[in-house]
């Protein structure tokens, strides 16, 4: 696949072999059992290196599937609220955004209005600024309240997110 008439030669150690003919590093790389592996194209000559391909891709899947293994996926949970939620529910809901919170994830609060309840957004205000009130000791304001259609939203995030960020 290698096209150009020579090559710089990099060993299976890393060391610098030099400039060869690209039918000469070929014929060494058959000889050791490895493969010519083209890792700089644009350079002049291109450099090549002498490896073992199969093994150096099962590596590197190796390498991604630890990282993959390391990280932390953060879900957002949402809670639906009213604007003329009674106590009960609202101590309910807030229990769930509470414990979304100390999960690890963040928590989306909407507040939903039917029919003329747009009116009075004040009230989904308010009950948007209590329960920030209430979680303000795990969680900070990732969105300030937004208003999207017939929907007020706001955002939390835990705590601990924000200090590894």
């Amino acid at each position: 696949m290698i096209r150009v008439k020579e090559v710089s030669l990099i060993g299976d150690e890393g060391e610098q072999m030099g400039v060869f003919l690209t039918q000469e590093a070929l014929s060494m790389a058959e000889e050791q059992s490895m493969d010519l592996v083209e890792v700089a194209p644009n350079a002049k000559p291109p450099v090549c290196r002498l490896m073992d391909y199969g093994k150096f891709k099962y590596k590197q899947s190796k390498r991604a599937h630890e990282a993959k293994k390391n990280q932390k996926v953060i879900h957002v949970k949402e809670v639906k609220f009213r604007p003329n939620t009674d106590k009960h529910d609202y101590d309910f809901k807030l229990k769930h955004v509470i414990r979304f919170l100390e999960a690890g994830d963040k928590a989306k609060v909407i507040i939903f209005f039917r029919g003329r309840e747009i009116v009075h957004r004040e009230n989904g205000q308010r009950l948007l600024e209590r329960v920030a009130e209430a979680v303000k000791d795990i969680a900070q304001v990732e969105q300030a309240a937004k208003q999207e259609g017939k929907t007020l939203c706001m955002i939390f995030a835990p705590n601990s997110l924000k200090k590894k960020a």
